[in-house]
């Protein structure tokens, strides 16, 4: 029997799958329209077109959108908040600041619990941790009286100061089960019981409004993998960059928000470390966003506050990915000054480009590649025909026209316009936090991140660019590559001079008790358990905290200050090595190491000439260029190219653009040099 890994990231327009035979060491790809209704259809429809036995499968990792379209979209069951008397409007008041600093007319969107929704009662609970007021439970029952009324299906219960003692936190929740029986509670000291309660109460309204829903999906999913065969654990892909069971998933359902666009930067490390680049940036161009992440050092960078909606933080950590309204379907407008914009507006799915045919009036950056001929007629195997003349005439028409241009002319403005936009996020990621592009690979991927990468390495000059063999299903790949991954933290505040060794080993060894008891529970044997612990500091004075590795044993935590003083200089440009610093909290990831695929190199082969499939002209530097066209199949590990050149295959082109070269390497990526020496 063939042991199989199936791996299924959901997306907005397509479900992507990725099935890894153990015994050939093969990938099989496939790809199916996603079921925003009912993601689990196209899970099962994926599964189906991939040919998968799930009696034959080892492993099933998912990574799904459920969670960041409920945030998207508000559509949330009843839910309500209780919270300490006087506090109840945190999530309202929030920090105080705007996505836009200058304009004073917009709005931050709501809460995801409304006013009238979140109710208080009566408790404190002093910053040390001694209860200055037990609970009231003659007000607790009132309020869950009130609940009952409104139907509610979710509870956040957010008390100030349970990030030091969460026992008033942890009454409220009995007397809730015991008076609304079936209802899900949460509370903010076990969700994340750190310090400022915006920040505490966000992160646990957003894992109480995601609840029930999540539940559902997680509970109907593994139900049907079962009935049709599958015998293993569901891994459900989190924002932090490990899976999870869906015992966990059903505690933490906030951590799923984020969740397709970490698979993307899993890979991106993996594919980046393969071809041995330590540092590489990853760039998953899709139909409506592109999705940027960065790996320095063979490490993702991650960041401990992110949002789906600005204003209300998740803080649990998450891999940083920038993402930008800039993809295959993103529109190119006129704005009232006459300036030629693109995106972050999109045609997505429905009504999709003008090329598809299907209603699309608006012209996107496929219908300008389609017009420079990068793009061919023929996408998805033959499965899908592009019309070039109505692109032609959408662009003539709303672009070229007002802008005084010709078709083509207009059609490389709105390409130059979308990679100025990617390069320019990909600045962001990197030359704002300190690090050089110089000094990293590209790894692009997505439907149609190949077709911009040679543009924007030269932009950026980044001398290499890698494009994986499948890089329509990349971020389904990612999720064959992680770890069963918790991450938990404890408050600690005090100056490192007053810190006691013995007592910072007691806090990490209940931290590390508490992670192995989740990961046993997991059903992840205790050889397969690594723990790595963190301390978060701060120089004294300062607001914001920097998290660094820590070791264990006499030396470890000056070894940890040192390595404080270096990330300090390079992720802010200074340091002050005679300014006290202060611990502000410690960490441990909790990995429950899991298999992963192994792929075979493949000889090289450099003496093959390929053969060209057509020949189409293509425009570069406004001057259309006959340019031959390869199938991707048929390109073996070795073959050379020297641009210009197109490479077409099932859920990709990548265009190799005059005056780079290009190679297929043992892992059957695409290697293109760009910039001095490329020719």
């Amino acid at each position: 029997m063939t042991e199989l890994r199936v791996a299924v990231d959901v997306g907005g327009t397509f479900t992507d799958v990725c099935v890894f035979e153990e015994g050939t060491s093969t990938v099989r790809v496939a790809k199916v329209p996603s079921t925003p209704d009912d993601p689990m259809q196209a899970v099962v429809a994926g599964a189906r077109e991939a040919q998968v036995n799930l009696a034959d499968v080892a492993l099933f990792s998912h990574g799904t959108t459920v969670a960041t379209n409920a945030l998207i979209t508000r559509r949330f069951p009843p839910a309500a908040m209780v919270t300490t008397r006087g506090f109840r409007d945190v999530i309202e008041i929030r920090t105080g600041t705007r996505d836009d600093l200058w304009d004073a007319y917009h709005d931050v969107a709501p809460p995801y619990i409304r006013r009238r929704d979140r109710f208080e009662v009566s408790e404190r609970v002093d910053f040390a941790g001694r209860v200055v007021e037990p609970l009231d439970e003659g007000d607790a029952r009132r309020v869950a009286a009130l609940l009952r009324r409104k139907n509610v299906q979710t509870v956040a219960v957010c008390f100030v100061n349970s990030y030091t003692n969460g026992v008033n936190e942890r009454r409220m929740r009995e007397i809730l089960e015991e008076e609304l029986p079936g209802v899900r509670v949460s509370t903010s000291s076990e969700i994340l019981p750190e310090i400022f309660e915006h920040n505490r109460f966000s992160t646990t309204v957003a894992n109480a409004v995601l609840s029930p829903m999540v539940t559902g999906y997680v509970e109907r999913l593994e139900r049907r993998l079962a009935e049709d065969g599958y015998g293993g654990d569901l891994l459900l892909l989190h924002s932090g960059g490990g899976s999870m069971t869906p015992r966990m998933a059903q505690q933490y359902p906030v951590r799923l928000a984020g969740s397709g666009i970490a698979a993307g930067a899993i890979a991106a490390r993996y594919l980046a470390q393969q071809c041995g680049f330590d540092n590489a940036i990853g760039l998953d161009m899709g139909g409506t966003s592109t999705d940027i992440s960065l790996v320095y050092g063979r490490d993702i960078r991650v960041t401990k506050e992110w949002y789906v909606e600005y204003g209300y933080p998740i803080c649990f950590p998450s891999i940083e990915v920038l993402t930008i309204g800039a993809g295959g379907g993103s529109l190119a407008w006129i704005d009232e000054a006459g300036s030629l914009r693109n995106g972050p507006q999109s045609a997505g799915a429905v009504p999709g480009p003008v090329c598809y045919d299907t209603g699309g009036t608006q012209p996107t950056n496929t219908d300008a590649n389609l017009v420079l001929g990068r793009l061919g007629t023929r996408l998805v195997g033959g499965a899908m025909t592009l019309n070039r003349a109505a692109a032609e005439r959408a662009i003539a028409d709303k672009l070229a026209a007002p802008l005084e241009l010709e078709p083509q002319q207009a059609a490389g403005a709105v390409i130059e316009v979308a990679n100025a936009n990617m390069a320019d996020a990909v600045r962001l990621i990197s030359i704002r936090r300190g690090y050089d592009p110089r000094d990293f690979a590209l790894v692009v991927f997505g439907g149609a991140g190949a077709l911009h990468g040679a543009a924007l390495a030269k932009e950026l000059s980044i001398p290499t660019v890698l494009v994986p063999p499948h890089p329509g299903i990349t971020s389904a790949l990612g999720c064959l590559l992680v770890d069963i991954r918790h991450d938990l933290t404890e408050m600690y505040q005090c100056p490192v001079s007053d810190a006691d060794p013995e007592e910072l080993e007691a806090v990490f060894g209940k931290l590390e008790a508490e992670a192995r008891t989740r990961l046993l529970k997991e059903g992840v044997p205790d050889r397969d358990i690594a723990l790595e612990r963190s301390i978060s500091m701060r120089y004294l004075g300062q607001w914001r905290s920097l998290a660094v590795s820590v070791g264990s044993g006499p030396g470890a935590l000056d070894d940890a200050v040192g390595r404080f003083h270096r990330e300090h200089e390079r992720e802010y440009s200074f340091r002050r090595d005679d300014t006290p610093v202060e611990i502000f909290q410690l960490g441990l990831r909790a990995i429950g190491v899991t298999p992963k695929p192994s792929f075979a190199p493949h000889p090289l082969d450099g003496q093959r000439t390929p053969t060209p499939i057509d020949q189409r002209p293509v425009v570069f530097d406004e001057e259309p260029v006959s340019t031959p066209v390869y199938d991707r199949a048929g390109l073996a590990a070795g073959t050379r190219l020297v641009g210009p050149a197109v490479i077409e295959q099932l859920d990709a082109t990548t265009v190799i653009p005059p005056d780079t070269r290009a190679e297929i390497d043992e892992w059957l990526n695409i290697r293109i040099q760009v910039g001095d020496g490329a020719i």
